[in-house]
This record gives structure tokens, sequence and C-alpha cells, in this order.
């Protein structure tokens, strides 16, 4: 599982003009969920995004989380997470999970944030949504499950 996180000042969701999801400042985390991520997967992708120090002190250093600012997240599933580009000229999904399993990993990382109790809002799986944002810094940061069966000084 990858998240894609940017802290943000605001971001918004929407479908057919329509806004389904809104956040001041927090998180944006692009979801990318693939082939045989499980529990033990979600819960590394939200500790790790909920606890990550990437907001600023008084001193602007790095060293406060989304709970610690008291920020919101906004979850967007985002497939593309797992696109191979090795071959050829159009991007490769085969190692994204499928649709209809992915639906219901993307809702199980949905009530994991919930239940940390942050403000999360969502887009809509499997719809074409645009995602407005406002990038603070910019800082945005690549979190993937697979790291927690690796090596730390590698």
């Amino acid at each position: 599982m990858r998240a894609l996180i940017q802290r943000v000042t605001s971001a918004s969701v929407y479908v057919d003009d329509s806004s389904v999801g809104e956040i001041g400042i927090g998180l944006l985390v692009l979801v990318g969920i693939t082939r045989g991520d499980q529990g033990h997967d979600v819960e590394y992708i939200v500790d790790k995004t909920i606890n990550l120090r990437i907001f600023p002190d008084s001193e602007g250093k790095f060293d406060k989380s989304v709970v610690d600012v008291g920020g919101s997240v906004l979850l967007v599933s985002q497939f593309t997470l797992y696109s191979n580009t090795r071959k050829g000229r159009r991007p490769s999904f085969t190692e994204a999970m499928a649709p209809e399993e992915a639906k219901g990993m993307f809702d199980v990382v949905t009530r994991a944030f919930e239940n940390t109790g942050i403000s999360v809002q969502r887009g809509i799986f499997r719809s074409q949504m645009q995602v407005k944002l406002v990038n603070d810094g910019p800082v945005t940061i690549m979190i993937d499950s697979e790291d927690q069966s690796r090596n730390r000084s590698s």
C-alpha cells in the first residue's frame, strides 16, 4: 500500500462539479492499494500518516503531526500510484489491486483513519474526481507499506 501525503492549508474533492469532501489544515492522502495488501499494511500507513511530524513548530522545524495541529485528512483512492512505466509509453496498472477488492480495502483504510479520532473526508471510489488543494510548503511525502519489512539503514 502506498500513500502520497501532501501537507495542505485546504483541499477538496469534487465529483460531477459537486463537492464530496473538503478540509482545511491537514493532509491530502492519495492511497494506492496493491494486490496482497492486508490489515497490517493499513495499520502501517495509518500510523505513519497521522504521526508523521511534517508540520512546523514555533521555530519552523518539522516537529508536529496532523494530530498535534488538530488537522484533518482527505482520503482519495489513487490506483495510479501503482503504475508501471518501464515498458512503452502507456503506463500499466497490473500491480494495483482489482477494483472490486480495492473498494473494500479503501473502506477499511477510511475506517482505520476515522478510528484515530481525526476528522476524515474522502473521495468517491472509482469516480472521476477533481482534487483541489493548496499544498503548504510544499511538503509531499511518499509512504510505502513495503518499507516496514526493509532494513531501516537502507
